[in-house]
């Protein structure tokens, strides 16, 4: 039967109630075994001593840490590089993908691309975040099936310039592939099934400062081509921070997207003049 970790209780009784990272640590503190993030460390660790689910974690748990955070996004961006860094046994979630794909979608071509090859931070007319190759085969044949695309356009088969692909001979094609249909209305189909999953390149000169506040406190999380710089307490100090951006950051992206674009923008600061 599942037992409440009574072993956990003193270090669960001084968590603060406010926005933060918790790292659940084992016998050995080179790795912690998870880290979480919350907007409030203690009720959120205390879930996970209620859950029978996560009993296998709580047994291996021998003590728990914790770093706050001004706000939620400080919280999101240190999560995130800390599984990173870290690369605990019990995250699934956030570890790093060395090499992600997508789609480059011109008027007159279609290809998957990789993030070694192409700065996709950079690059306009990028659609879908992949971690292989594979996913993006998957996805581009799908909506082939539905918009009737030619899959020797969509860079998945071979085939000669000109002439009709296989499936143009079975009426699964609109025929692109050999002048049957213009090449930009097949693209444009292309362009509107991915809409949803387009990549937005970055959109400011240099790097940014998002400024979060809790009360008096305040902090400049430091952000360049989608990649998390560090957080400074002050904004002169997050001029510092200036360490080349390692590539592009599929989680570091997924965090600050929507809070750039569909959010008052008054709280974020240009580090780099035009």
């Amino acid at each position: 039967m599942y037992r409440y970790p009574d072993h956990l209780a003193g270090d669960v009784a001084a968590l603060p109630q406010t926005c933060g990272v918790y790292l659940f640590h084992g016998d050995s503190d080179a790795h912690p075994l998870y880290i979480g993030k919350s907007i409030n460390i203690r009720r959120r660790v205390q879930s996970h001593l209620r859950n029978p689910r996560e009993a296998r974690l709580l047994a291996a748990t021998q003590r728990i840490s914790y770093i706050e955070t001004v706000g939620e996004i400080g919280a999101l961006l240190l999560e995130s590089t800390l599984v990173k860094q870290q690369r605990p046994l019990y995250n699934k979630r956030l570890r790093k993908v060395r090499r992600l794909c997508a789609l480059l979608v011109l008027d007159n071509s279609t290809r998957i691309v990789f993030s070694d090859a192409v700065d996709f931070s950079r690059t306009p007319d990028l659609y879908g975040l992949f971690a292989h190759r594979a996913a993006a085969v998957d996805l581009l044949r799908d909506i082939a099936d539905r918009e009737r695309l030619c899959l020797t356009l969509l860079d998945i088969e071979k085939g000669r310039p000109g002439q009709p692909c296989f499936r143009y001979q079975l009426a699964k094609c609109a025929g692109a592939c050999c002048g049957a249909e213009p090449l930009s209305v097949h693209q444009s189909r292309l362009r509107a099934a991915l809409t949803h999953t387009q990549v937005r390149h970055w959109p400011f000169p240099g790097r940014i400062a998002i400024e979060e506040k809790q009360g008096r406190r305040r902090a400049f999380h430091v952000i360049s081509n989608w990649f998390y710089l560090g957080t400074a307490a002050t904004l002169r100090s997050a001029q510092k921070l200036r360490l080349p951006a390692a590539g592009f950051d599929r989680d570091c992206y997924r965090i600050l997207c929507r809070r750039l674009f569909h959010e008052q923008n008054a709280h974020i600061r240009l580090l780099d003049a035009p």
